[in-house]
């Protein structure tokens, strides 16, 4: 049983080369900050900039990459071995 309302970490994603805060709810939906980057025009065009700096391609998959869903799993995990004694 989940006992907490939500969660967070903030990780160095290398998707948009920049930290980035993965937020996940208790009822396991995930969030990242770093999808907003593909929301905001002004956000992409730095995005880009940084590509060319970088001479790599820099693109966000969403809620769908393996940063996220393996944030998302490690909580599952954690969840799934607590101990029944400790919960309330």
């Amino acid at each position: 049983m989940i006992d907490w309302q939500v969660t967070a970490v903030t990780i160095n994603c290398p998707a948009v080369a920049e930290e980035v805060t993965i937020v996940v709810k208790n009822d396991w939906s995930a969030t990242c900050t770093g999808c907003e980057i593909i929301n905001s025009r002004e956000a992409r065009i730095e995005m880009l900039r940084r590509s060319i700096k970088l001479k790599r391609a820099l693109s966000c998959k969403g809620i769908q990459c393996q940063q996220v869903t393996d944030y998302v799993q490690k909580l599952k995990d954690e969840e799934s071995n607590v101990n029944p004694e400790h919960v309330r």
